[in-house]
């Protein structure tokens, strides 16, 4: 099999069949699709796929154009180089934010997760009337003063007035 990866992108709006045809077109091509990650935000629906596979961008493309072709959806294609291997160690935790909805909320927690050297490796919002959410899970770095770290984020949240919790994430088991 080849070691090409590729990045596809589908943006718009929402309606049945999108992920089936996205996935049929690229299981036609012989892509493996290696990790995943899909949502609706108010009825806009956002996808992103890293697929290997010996294709080429442009052939791909081609098996997504359909997709597009209706102008309420954008295909995007690019191809992905390897990346650098996550450094080992450190600690995976979940960031909880909740409160009234403002400007600045995600940007003043964020800021002292990357300060501290740490990676958000997921990140989800949602806005209920006027209660603002957010979970993040992130990674610190093994020589992280983890109880430093949580201070920081709870009086940023704090500035933005808002409630902050960190907690150790529970290992996944599959």
């Amino acid at each position: 099999m080849s070691t090409d990866l590729y990045a596809v992108t589908v943006l718009g709006h929402d309606r049945p069949g999108i992920i089936a045809a996205t996935t049929a077109g690229l299981a036609e091509l012989g892509l493996n699709i290696e990790d995943s990650t899909m949502t609706l935000l108010r009825g806009h629906f956002a996808m992103m796929l890293l697929c290997r596979g010996g294709s080429d961008v442009a052939a791909i493309e081609r098996a997504l154009a359909p997709l597009a072709a209706g102008g309420d959806l954008d295909v995007a294609v690019r191809p992905v180089a390897a990346g650098p291997t996550p450094a080992a160690g450190g600690s995976a935790w979940v960031l909880t934010v909740h409160g009234g909805d403002r400007s600045g909320i995600v940007s003043a927690v964020v800021t002292e997760v990357a300060a501290a050297g740490g990676n958000i490796t997921d990140l989800t919002t949602r806005l209920a009337g006027d209660l603002y959410l957010l979970v993040a899970e992130l990674d610190l770095p093994v020589d992280a003063d983890v109880a430093a770290v949580e201070r920081a984020i709870r009086t940023a949240a704090e500035r933005v007035g808002v409630t902050a919790t960190l907690r150790l994430a529970e290992a996944d088991e599959l």
